[in-house]
C-alpha cells in the first residue's frame, strides 16, 4: 500500500475528490490516503493557506493528488499552486490532451501531451513596481538547467511511451536568447535520441496550428507561460478543462491536479463532474506503477462517458456526480 497526500480543496474539490475515493476503493486501488489541506479552506480552520502539517506530508509521501484550490483575492496572497510547484521543484507539468469518443468536440483523433516548464519564466516572481513612474517590469527569468531539463523529459516521456515526435514551442524571432536556449537544450538532447524526430514552432503560428490541424501534434514541450496558454487550448480540443488530467512532477516528489477552477456557483449542489480528477489520480496510478490497473479504470471512465445518459449534465447527460461515480464502478466491475 502507497500512502497518498490527499487536498480535497475548495468549491466542488470535496465532491469530485470523494468520487475518486469510492471509484479507487472499489476497484481495490493500494493506497491509503492521507487528507491535508490547503487554499480557502487551510485559511479558515488553521490560519495559513499552505499549513506546515500539508508540507510534510508531502515531504513524507512523496505523492499528492490535489483537487481544485482557491486563492483568495487580495490580501498579498501568493497562488497556492506555484508556490507549491516551486517549494518541491516540480518542474514538468504534464496535461495529456486525448479525444474520448463520447464527449463531443469540434475534433477528432487529438492525441497529445503537453510538457510546460513549470518553475521558471514569467512565473519566477520577479517584479518590480516604480510607483513615481508607475511602471511594472516582470522578469522572465530562463535558466539553461530549466529548458535543459523539461526538453530531455518530454524525449523520455516520448521515448517511455511509444511516441515518435517532440515539438519544441519558442518566440526564439523575438525573445532571442531565451528562445535559442530552448532550442539549443532541443538540439543536444536529440542526438541521444535517434528514433524521435524533432522540430520547432512559434508560438503564435502553435496556436493557428493546433486549431486548423491538431491531429499532427504528438509531444509537445514550452516554456510556462506559453505552455498555460496551451495547454487550456489543447483541453478544448478534446472537450475542456474538466475532462482532462494534469500533473505536476519533480525528481522524487509528483502532485496529480484537477486543472479546473473551484465551480463555486455549483459547489453542494452534487452536479460536478469528477472526470478531470479522476484521470488526475489514474495518472497517478501509471506514475505509481499501477498501468494495468489504471487502464482499466481508464476504460471504465471511457466507457461512462461514451453513454450519454451515464455523463454528467455539463457532457449533455442526465448524471450527477454521485451518479456519474456509481456508473463508473459499474462500468469498472463489468471489465
Amino acid at each position: 500500500m502507497t500512502t497518498v497526500t490527499l487536498i480535497p480543496g475548495d468549491g466542488i474539490g470535496v465532491e469530485i475528490v470523494e468520487s475518486v475515493k469510492q471509484i479507487f476503493t472499489a476497484a481495490q486501488a493500494p493506497i491509503v490516503w492521507e487528507v491535508e489541506l490547503a487554499g480557502k479552506s487551510a485559511l479558515e480552520s488553521k490560519g495559513e493557506l499552505i499549513p506546515e502539517s500539508l508540507v510534510a506530508s508531502i515531504k513524507r509521501n512523496k505523492i499528492a493528488l490535489k483537487g481544485p484550490v482557491e486563492t483568495p483575492v487580495g490580501g498579498g496572497f501568493k497562488s497556492i499552486n506555484v508556490t507549491l510547484r516551486q517549494m518541491f521543484d516540480l518542474y514538468q507539468n504534464v496535461r495529456p490532451c486525448i479525444t474520448t469518443a463520447g464527449v463531443p468536440t469540434r475534433f477528432t483523433g487529438v492525441d497529445l501531451v503537453l510538457f510546460r516548464e513549470n518553475t521558471e519564466g514569467m512565473y519566477s516572481g520577479l517584479s518590480y513596481y516604480d510607483e513615481r513612474l508607475k511602471i511594472v517590469d516582470s522578469i522572465s527569468r530562463i535558466s539553461e538547467q530549466g529548458c535543459h531539463r523539461i526538453v530531455l523529459s518530454a524525449f523520455e516521456y516520448a521515448r517511455k511511451h511509444g511516441r515518435k515526435n517532440v515539438t519544441v514551442v519558442h518566440k526564439a524571432n523575438i525573445l532571442k536568447r531565451s528562445g535559442a536556449m530552448m532550442l539549443d537544450a532541443a538540439k543536444e538532447i536529440a542526438k541521444d535520441f535517434p528514433e524521435i524526430t524533432w522540430n520547432d514552432k512559434i508560438i503564435d503560428n502553435m496556436c493557428m496550428q493546433l486549431v486548423v490541424r491538431p491531429e499532427q501534434f504528438d509531444v509537445i514541450v514550452t516554456s510556462n507561460l506559453f505552455g498555460d496558454i496551451l495547454s487550456d487550448l489543447c483541453a478544448g480540443l478534446v472537450g475542456g478543462l474538466g475532462v482532462v488530467s494534469g500533473a505536476n512532477i519533480g525528481d522524487g516528489v509528483a502532485i496529480f491536479e484537477a486543472v479546473h477552477g473551484t465551480a463555486p456557483d455549483i459547489a453542494g449542489k452534487g452536479i460536478a463532474n469528477p472526470t478531470a480528477i479522476l484521470r488526475s489520480a489514474i495518472l497517478m496510478l501509471e506514475y505509481m506503477g499501477e498501468k494495468e490497473l489504471a487502464k482499466k479504470i481508464y476504460k471504465a471512465v471511457d466507457n461512462t462517458l461514451d453513454t450519454k445518459e451515464e455523463r454528467t449534465g455539463d457532457l449533455g447527460g442526465t448524471a450527477n456526480t454521485a451518479t456519474f461515480t456509481q456508473n463508473v464502478i459499474k462500468n469498472f466491475n463489468s471489465l
